[in-house]
């Protein structure tokens, strides 16, 4: 890369050296700066509108942190005859200060917007564009962090605007912001084409999974219908029955207690610990947040939890397609000392005669077909919750325990081998998006020097 012919401190420690014609300057004095307004749940109903002629109002959740795209048809619209709201017009920047999203989401305005008050928007008479780039660099990412306060996290406009940033003359923001959109928009496809080939990764996993948890390793077994039409035929030799006929009797399954047992105002700073939906979703099982007495432990010992036990979580969204809670399962190690059951979890004992822990959560955990029915039990697209009397008449394929076993062991070769790919090109997106973010910050600062018709692209061989 070239070099500028010599150099100057600009002043300022977080952004070094600057090339001498370029000069230091603060936000402020060169863009104007405001956050937007929010709008209570009465007021969004009042904007509900599909109508195109209105003005799109956006939040932080319609801005997508990894393409920097924004959702500007969300079905709320401000009238544009007498709107009261403050606007953020087309060739501008939002930038998120509150929050965990501040700094990170970050969107260049493609149309004029309204805007909530947790997005800080941008316009300068200098080329806004290079601005936009600017703050995507490591140097501003990096101040800005340093900057955050208040519990949320958030930096205020008043030192947002006190932010310095260096400048080079006009025609050479337009050139280096030119540029920037040729590189970055080459390395974003390129990573759009990786995370792609991601997902079809991850969709021939589930797919192999699907296969074998209902039809088995023989091609040639003799099949009968599960008289499910997701489910398909089943190995004739197969049961096909609901989980409480595999699940040790009695408090097999097992809800976590309602809140009349158990509430907030039973918590205390130590004792028993609660199993909660954050000891699901990391499956750490040594940290705790929730503790209650062991006099309240005695009172609800037919929710305790024990090692070899399986947690599954109730709530969530049923739509998302990362779930991170709702009917994920988990399985409790061994050696725990006492537990107890949150109210939104529900406990699972398992004869192991009948079916392997193991071989459950890979059926309920990696497979599509636990979901789809408990989806079709509840006869709804938006169920939220799932209950022990539901999960109770969930049918599932049973193989013998021989044939479970070599059915976990062929997943287990299968799915490695898809997970290294899977691995190797995550591990690709992160260093793409580290030059990404290098290369911005190499430029914006002056530490290389664009030239005119200079937007080639070659991706490394290991990128590739």
């Amino acid at each position: 890369m070239k070099k500028y012919s010599s150099y100057k401190g600009s002043g300022v420690d977080w952004i070094g050296e600057i090339p001498s014609h370029w000069v230091k300057t603060k936000f402020k004095y060169v863009s104007t700066l405001y956050t937007g307004n929010s709008l209570n749940e009465k007021q969004k109903e009042y904007y509900e509108s599909d109508d195109l002629k209105d003005i799109s109002y956006v939040s932080s959740k319609d801005i997508d942190i990894n393409t920097q795209r924004v959702n500007y048809n969300n079905g709320l619209r401000i009238p544009l005859e007498n709107n009261p709201l403050r606007l953020g017009k087309k060739g501008g920047f939002l930038l998120c200060v509150e929050g965990g999203s501040a700094g990170k989401k970050m969107v260049f305005l493609k149309q004029d917007v309204c805007f909530v008050n947790k997005l800080c928007y941008f316009y300068s008479d200098q080329i806004t564009k290079f601005q936009f780039y600017f703050i995507q660099s490591t140097n501003f990412q990096d101040k800005f962090e340093l900057s955050k306060t208040g519990l949320i996290g958030g930096v205020s406009i008043s030192t947002l605007r006190d932010f310095e940033l260096v400048l080079p003359s006009l025609s050479e923001q337009q050139q280096i912001a030119s540029y920037l959109d040729q590189k970055t928009s080459l390395i974003d496809n390129l990573i759009q084409k990786k995370e792609r080939k991601i997902e079809l990764l991850k969709e021939k996993r589930t797919s192999l999974i699907n296969h074998v948890v209902t039809k088995g390793l023989d091609p040639n077994v003799e099949m009968k219908d599960s008289g499910v039409e997701w489910i398909g035929k089943v190995p004739s030799h197969w049961e096909y029955i609901p989980a409480k006929y595999f699940s040790i009797n009695n408090n097999g399954i097992q809800t976590g207690p309602f809140g009349t047992q158990l509430n907030t105002k039973d918590y205390t700073e130590s004792g028993v610990k609660v199993m909660n939906q954050k000891t699901l979703i990391e499956e750490d099982y040594e940290i705790g947040e929730e503790y209650i007495s062991n006099e309240k432990f005695q009172e609800l010992r037919v929710f305790e939890v024990k090692g070899g036990d399986i947690i599954m979580g109730t709530r969530g969204s049923f739509g998302s397609k990362n779930r991170t809670t709702f009917g994920k399962v988990s399985i409790v190690p061994d050696g725990l000392g006492d537990c107890v059951l949150h109210p939104c979890l529900i406990r699972i004992r398992l004869n192991e005669h009948m079916m392997l822990k193991q071989y459950f959560y890979t059926y309920v955990n990696e497979s599509s077909f636990f979901l789809e029915d408990i989806r079709n039990t509840s006869n709804s697209t938006t169920i939220e919750v799932i209950y022990g009397v539901t999960l109770k008449d969930i049918r599932f394929p049973v193989p013998p325990i021989s044939e479970q076993k070599i059915i976990l062991e062929y997943i287990g070769e299968q799915t490695n081998e898809i997970d290294e790919l899977i691995g190797l090109e995550q591990n690709k997106i992160e260093l793409l998006k580290e030059y990404r973010q290098s290369l911005i910050s190499e430029v914006v600062t002056g530490k290389i020097r664009v030239s005119q018709g200079d937007h080639s692209f070659t991706p490394k061989n290991e990128l590739v």
